[in-house]
């Protein structure tokens, strides 16, 4: 059972850099801030979540894993919050005077 979990966890966690990696490709090769901004937070809360779904079978107890999960729902809710607002500055400083 160990080696399947194993196995689980290093094909979750290189799925997950995968993302890391299509989302820093996105970022720098889209032309305009709002399809950086939307190719790198959905492509890294992908990845996050990938790598923390890898990483939960190799918690030693429940309290560690709550705290991953913890953690990528805040980097969710911070994706989710400062990604309109950049986009909403990058359009106000674009916008005519």
């Amino acid at each position: 059972m160990s080696l399947l979990l194993d196995t689980f966890t290093i094909l979750a966690v290189l799925a997950g850099l995968f993302f890391f990696a299509a989302g820093t490709a996105g970022l720098l090769r889209f032309p305009d801030t709002s399809s950086r901004l939307h190719a790198l937070t959905k492509a890294d809360n992908l990845g996050l979540g990938l790598i923390v779904l890898g990483l939960l079978p190799q918690m030693g107890g429940v309290l560690p894993a709550l705290k991953l999960l913890v953690i990528w729902g805040l980097a969710l809710l911070a994706g989710a919050t400062v990604g309109p607002l950049i986009a909403r500055l990058a359009r106000q400083e674009d916008a005519p005077p």
